[in-house]
C-alpha cells in the first residue's frame, strides 16, 4: 500500500495556511497561457458534466438576487444556506435563503419525480431570469451548487469584496456519475491531523463531487481514535508520530464532529483499522496482543510489514471485536475498512484465518466489509470491497487473483498506486512525497481509464476509484494541498464523468482554469510545468 476548517471557507470561512519549505511555483508552463473569459462558458467544469447544451443568455446575480428554497425541505434550505456563505463575501450582496415562491434568481429544487438523476444526479437549467438546479435527492442538489460555484469566476472564492460582474452563462446541463463510490483517503496515522484540518480538506473534496472520506485512523505510527474498551490504544498509542512528534487523537466526539461535518457536504466517511499488520501503536499499548506477551516500543519510523496481531490468541478477537463494536456505533456510513495490506509478519495461512474470524465482526455490527486488495487472497465476504493499489511493476498472479474475486462478484475500488496515490512525487525534485511508485505528473494521474484499467475485470466490477494521501512526510495542510492538487480532481473526474469526456488536452485547459479559484481560496498548489496555467 505504500513501501517505504474555526470552520474552514472552502464552504464557510477558509483557514489560511502558512507554507513553510515548499515552492508552488513550477518551471513556465508550456504554450502560452489564455485569458479568463467574461464568462465561464458552461459545462468547462470539474467533473466534465455528462451532457451540456450551451446557449442563451447569461443569469447575473445582483443584490437582488434570491435564493429559492421549497418551505418543506430542510436539507435544501442548508444547502441554499451554505451556498450563500460561499457567495456573500465576495459579491457583498445579502443574497437571502427564501421558501417565497417565484421564477427569478437562484433556485433550489429537491424533486422525487426526477428518477432519471439517481441518488447523486442533478439539472442545471440557467437562462436570464435565473438558474435552476433540480435533483431526485439532496446529495444531487449539492452536487449541481458545486458546478454553480465552478460557473462563476474564481474570485467569487474570495473572502472579500470583489468586482463583478456574476454572470453564469446560459443553457442547460444534465449530469449523473460513471461510478457510485468516487473517494480520498487521509492518513492520520503516520502524522496526526486536527479535526479543523480534516475538515478543511472535506471541503477541498466536496468541490469536485468527492463523496467518500477514507479515514487510516490506525497504524505502527499512531493510534488515532478513542476506544473506551483499550483506553491506551489511544492515550499511549497515539502519542507520537513519524519522527517523533507529540502526535495526537480523536475523542469519539472530535469523530463524530468530522462524521457530521462530511455528511453534510454529502460525504460518507469510511474509518479504516489496518490489521492484522500495521499495528504496532496496538501492540506497544497492550502486551497481551502479542504472541510473546511483551510490548514493543512504540514506532516514529517509516518502515512496512514487520507488525502483526497475534492469530491465535482468543484476546485478538476480543479485541478486534470491541474495536468495530465502538467504531460502528458512531458511524452510519456502510463500510467498515479492515486493512489487510503488506502483513508480511503473519503466514499467509494465518492470515486467512485471522480475515475469515475479522470479516463476521464487520457484518455483525451491520458494516460491509472493506480491504486493501490483499484481502482477494483469502475469501472475501459476500459484498466487500477490494481496494486494488497496485502498479506497474505488481505482478500477474497478484493481478490475477483480483481479476478472479471480481468476476466472483467482488466489487473493487481502483487506487493504483502510480496513478492516484497523492503522496507519489510529481517530479524527482518535489520536496514532499515518496517514489516508490514512480514519479506521478498530473497527467499521468488523470490519463487512465478506471473502466478498462484491470485487465480482465468486468466494467460492472468497478464500484469506483480513490485517491489515497499518505502521510509519511505530509504534516501539515499546506502539504495536504501541495500534493492534492492538482491530482485529486482529475481523480474525481474519472470517477464521476462519461469516458467519453476524458481527453488530457481538454481536461488541462479546464484544470488550469482553477489555479485562479484555489488561488481565491488561499490554498496551496503544484503549479506544473503540463498545465497553461493563466499569467498572474
Amino acid at each position: 500500500m505504500r513501501q517505504q476548517w474555526t470552520t474552514p471557507r472552502l464552504l464557510g470561512s477558509l483557514l489560511l495556511v502558512a507554507v513553510v519549505g515548499i515552492s508552488c511555483v513550477g518551471a513556465a508552463p508550456a504554450g502560452e497561457a489564455k485569458a479568463a473569459p467574461a464568462v465561464v462558458p458552461l459545462g468547462q467544469v470539474i467533473p466534465a458534466p455528462a451532457e451540456v447544451d450551451a446557449g442563451g443568455t447569461p443569469y447575473e446575480i445582483t443584490s437582488r438576487t434570491l435564493i429559492r428554497v421549497a418551505d418543506d425541505s430542510r436539507e435544501a434550505r442548508r444547502i441554499g444556506e451554505q451556498l450563500a456563505k460561499v457567495l456573500r463575501p465576495s459579491t457583498g450582496y445579502r443574497l437571502p435563503v427564501t421558501d417565497e415562491g417565484g421564477r427569478d434568481g437562484i433556485r433550489l429544487e429537491i424533486s422525487r419525480k426526477a428518477q432519471e438523476l439517481g441518488a447523486e444526479g442533478y439539472r442545471f437549467e440557467s437562462g436570464r431570469r435565473g438558474v435552476t438546479i433540480t435533483a431526485k435527492e439532496p446529495a444531487g442538489l449539492f452536487h449541481g451548487v458545486q458546478t454553480l460555484r465552478q460557473q462563476l469566476p474564481p474570485r467569487i472564492e474570495s473572502d472579500s469584496r470583489q468586482e463583478g460582474p456574476w454572470k453564469v452563462a446560459g443553457g442547460r446541463i444534465e449530469d449523473t456519475p460513471r461510478f457510485a463510490y468516487r473517494g480520498a483517503m487521509l492518513d492520520v496515522s503516520r502524522h496526526f491531523f486536527t479535526v479543523d484540518q480534516v475538515k478543511r480538506y472535506i471541503d477541498q473534496m466536496a468541490m469536485y463531487k468527492v463523496n467518500k472520506l477514507h479515514l487510516h485512523i490506525s497504524d505502527d505510527q499512531g493510534w488515532r481514535i478513542a476506544i473506551d474498551s483499550w483506553p491506551r490504544l489511544a492515550e499511549y498509542g497515539g502519542s507520537t508520530q513519524v519522527g517523533g512528534g507529540k502526535g495526537g487523537y480523536y475523542t469519539k466526539a472530535q469523530y463524530k464532529d468530522i462524521v457530521r461535518y462530511a455528511s453534510e457536504r454529502y460525504l460518507e466517511v469510511i474509518p479504516e483499522i489496518d490489521m492484522p499488520g500495521h499495528t504496532n501503536a496496538a501492540l506497544a499499548s497492550y502486551a497481551e496482543l502479542n504472541c510473546d506477551g511483551v510490548a514493543p516500543p512504540l514506532y516514529t519510523g517509516t518502515s512496512v510489514g514487520f507488525s502483526s496481531l497475534c492469530v491465535p490468541k482468543e484476546i485478538t478477537y476480543d479485541f478486534v471485536d470491541d474495536v468495530i463494536r465502538e467504531i460502528a456505533a458512531i458511524t452510519p456510513g456502510k463500510y467498515f475498512h479492515i486493512g489487510g495490506d503488506e502483513a508480511h509478519s503473519t503466514p499467509h495461512e494465518d492470515y486467512v484465518k485471522f480475515m475469515d474470524r475479522v470479516q463476521p465482526i464487520v457484518a455483525k455490527y451491520g458494516k460491509t466489509v472493506m480491504g486493501w486488495h490483499q484481502l482477494t487472497g483469502g475469501n472475501p465476504a459476500g459484498g466487500a470491497i477490494a481496494q486494488y493499489w497496485g502498479y506497474d511493476q505488481t505482478g500477474q498472479a497478484e493481478r490475477d487473483q483480483v481479476v478472479a474475486a471480481a468476476k466472483k462478484g467482488t466489487k473493487l475500488v481502483l487506487s493504483p498506486a502510480d496513478r492516484s496515490y497523492l503522496d507519489m512525487k510529481y517530479t524527482k525534485d518535489t520536496p514532499l512525497g515518496l517514489a516508490w511508485a514512480g514519479l506521478v505528473e498530473v497527467d499521468r494521474s488523470y490519463d487512465w481509464d478506471p473502466g478498462t484499467y484491470l485487465t480482465g475485470a468486468p466494467e460492472s466490477s468497478i464500484f469506483g476509484v480513490e485517491a489515497p494521501l499518505w502521510s509519511e512526510t505530509i504534516s501539515t495542510s499546506a502539504h495536504i494541498e501541495f500534493m492534492a492538487f492538482p491530482r485529486l480532481p482529475g481523480i474525481a473526474e474519472l470517477g464521476w464523468s462519461p469516458a467519453a469526456t476524458h481527453d488530457w488536452d481538454a481536461y488541462k485547459e479546464r484544470l488550469a482554469a482553477h489555479g485562479p479559484r484555489w488561488d481565491a481560496l488561499g490554498m496551496e498548489y503544484y503549479k506544473s510545468p503540463k498545465v497553461p496555467w493563466p499569467a498572474s
